[in-house]
């Protein structure tokens, strides 16, 4: 077995640094891998972003993110598919190891998700070619069935693994702790996933009892009813031995604490419940 190691989604940092606060928290710490977003590289600059990445040594796990293929209009559509060809750029600059999607819900017009994923797998097979050719991995996440009308019509993890065998190389999956823990099929959708060589990030937070809001109230590993430890052993099972990518979406807690306390608990609970 690899040695584990943690990576830090820039999101979890994001109620208290930017891009070159957060590479040099995670440093002080002794993390070296990140996930930026694109709106953190945008505020320094594409240029700005590959020197501090570069400068300190860091390896970029992901960028977050591309997707949102799901529109009303074929001009709509069309931007979707430019903005993530944008991405997928943006991603080979910084290195990133893939570009993560979330592939988007059900356009206000309907309440379609079958054409809804249609939709996305069309998107897919549009930008695929940039990306084979950017030679940067298409990693879709898919979302808890709780975000399938806004922002992800794409939510088992056996779902992405279709699309995967439908799009052939250069697509691959993030399996995401909070998204997927529910699921009653995990291991075998984990094991399938490793079988096909497709796990492309592993993502880790906690599901909070009671829950303040679906998208901002994730909790720190530890805090909530996921087990991370068995999560953690069917991923490394099915063949996965990359980072574990703390990702943290918390508006009324950790994004209101000194980064400096958040990286260091983050630390601490991967070290002990994961």
């Amino acid at each position: 077995m690899s040695e584990r190691v943690l990576s830090m989604n820039l999101a979890t940092l994001r109620g208290a640094w930017g891009l070159a606060e957060a590479v040099e928290g995670c440093l002080k710490q002794g993390i070296t891998t990140i996930s930026p977003w694109r709106d953190q590289i945008k505020a320094v600059g594409m240029e700005e972003a590959r020197r501090i990445i570069a400068a300190n040594g860091m390896r970029v796990a992901s960028l977050c993110r591309g997707g949102m293929f799901v529109a009303d209009t074929k001009a709509e559509r069309q931007s979707a598919l430019d903005d993530n060809r944008q991405a997928i750029d943006e991603a080979a600059e910084i290195g990133a190891g893939c570009l993560v999607l979330v592939v988007g819900g059900l356009p206000p017009s309907s309440k379609d998700l079958n054409e809804s994923r249609k939709v996305v797998a069309e998107g897919l097979a549009a930008i695929l070619p940039h990306a084979r050719a950017a030679k940067v991995p298409l990693a879709v996440e898919p979302l808890h069935p709780m975000y399938a009308a806004d922002r992800a019509c794409i939510n088992t993890i056996d779902q992405g693994l279709d699309l995967c065998e439908q799009l052939g190389d250069g697509v691959g999956i993030v399996i995401d702790a909070y998204h997927t823990w529910w699921d009653p099929n995990l291991a075998a959708a984990i094991a399938r996933a490793g079988r096909m060589g497709r796990i492309l990030g592993h993502h880790i937070s906690d599901w909070l009892v009671p829950m303040r809001d679906m998208l901002l109230d994730r909790g720190m590993m530890g805090d909530g009813v996921i087990d991370l430890k068995a999560f953690r052993a069917m991923i490394e099972q099915a063949g996965y031995q990359g980072p574990q990518e703390v990702e943290i979406f918390s508006r009324d807690n950790w994004w209101k604490r000194p980064g400096d306390d958040v990286v260091r608990i983050a630390l601490e609970r991967f070290n002990t419940v994961c």
